[in-house]
């Protein structure tokens, strides 16, 4: 389950969190080979990979602080503070740019109130760029909480934004 934050924690660092990351390595019998999956289970657990956890990641999987922290801001899946309650992932390969996609992340921007890489305000949606969702036929695409929709236009962004439950009052 991931923990959940009313706002992204600031060098959050406390007992709960370093238990999970321990526990989590243990898990993995402390392998530099695994350490692909310890960040993987870390975010799942946390919703994000604390900053300050990467020593003691390293430390444990007897690999240097930069090769750590290399690997972490490598692959853009990582992220340092938690993410919206819903994430949004707009594609940006190839197909999906000669199908408009620039334009659609120009309305999800607006619409939303937040760039690329964002969350809004309330928490509520984090927006992301992915470079391809396999749906290249059908693009436009665009990622919300795990399912992947196609042929999105600015009209069914709205519309999909519009059905999720944000956490606002109806």
């Amino acid at each position: 389950m991931v923990r959940s934050f009313s706002s992204p924690p600031e060098n959050v660092w406390d007992e709960e969190l370093k238990t999970i990351v321990t526990s989590v390595l243990e898990r993995h019998g402390n392998r530099p080979d695994a350490l692909l999956e310890i960040y993987h289970d870390i975010q799942e657990e946390l919703g994000y990979i604390p900053e300050n956890s990467l020593p003691i990641i390293a430390k444990a999987v007897n690999i240097s602080r930069a090769e750590a922290r290399g690997v972490f801001t490598f692959y853009h899946d990582f992220r340092k503070v938690p993410a919206g309650r819903h994430v949004v992932k707009l594609c940006r390969a190839e197909a999906c740019q000669s199908m408009g996609c620039r334009m659609l992340e120009r309305h999800a921007s607006h619409s939303l109130g937040i760039k690329m890489g964002e969350t809004t305000p309330d928490g509520a949606i984090t927006l992301e760029a992915v470079y391809c969702l396999g749906n290249c036929a059908l693009s436009p695409a665009v990622m919300i909480d795990g399912k992947v929709h196609g042929r999105v236009d600015p009209r069914r962004f709205d519309a999909l934004i519009g059905a999720l439950d944000t956490g606002g009052a109806a």
